[in-house]
């Protein structure tokens, strides 16, 4: 992790963790072989693990920023989908994310959030569950990609067997519709730093 180029922390669950796939078809490997075409160096650390929740992750956040030997220039927050299966209050999500992008700003690490969309048919459940993540991006400050599975969600040939998890194929369209968001995310901070 000491090379020249930007280090990316990729915070969340099994869609980051590469549920299924091999490392090097996980969605940080294949965003991390875009982001370096252009910025030679580029590291982007894969910290998903399949299966987490808000609650989860916001329960190993801080002991993963203690053990860090190179504070990220970027961290992609990409957690709430299993909140969602799980049928969890928006509110208590939420308050998990709100709290996560506290945690991070607390160590100077600006953050992308990678946001959900919950199906229309969750009628107010899903307004208020799609509503906290550029509610969050703006309270906070933090770069906001609005939906995570833009391109992917609904097209049965890019899911594994078990119809729910993403393909490789699928998270190559994933890792090159958030690259222009990691992107301007890194310049802002660049900007900032300057």
């Amino acid at each position: 992790m000491s090379g020249a180029g930007p280090y990316v922390l990729a915070f969340g669950d099994s869609l980051t963790a590469g549920y299924g796939l091999a490392p090097d078809q996980a969605f940080p490997r294949q965003l991390q072989a875009l982001l370096a075409a252009g910025r030679p160096g580029a590291v982007v650390d894969n910290a998903g693990v399949s299966g987490d929740t808000t609650a989860s992750g916001r329960a190993r956040l801080p002991r993963l920023l203690s053990r860090l030997t190179r504070r990220p220039d970027l961290a992609i927050l990409e957690l709430g989908a299993n909140d969602l299966l799980r049928a969890v209050d928006p509110a208590r999500t939420r308050d998990n994310l709100d709290w996560m992008l506290g945690e991070f700003e607390r160590v100077g690490v600006p953050v992308l959030i990678a946001g959900m969309l919950a199906p229309p048919f969750l009628g107010d459940r899903a307004a208020r569950f799609n509503a906290l993540y550029p509610d969050l991006a703006r309270c906070h400050g933090a770069a906001l990609h609005p939906f995570f599975l833009d391109g992917v969600i609904g097209d049965r040939s890019l899911v594994l067997a078990d119809g729910i998890h993403p393909n490789a194929y699928a998270i190559a369209i994933v890792a090159r519709r958030i690259l222009p968001h990691v992107e301007a995310a890194l310049d802002r901070t660049a900007r900032r730093a300057a």
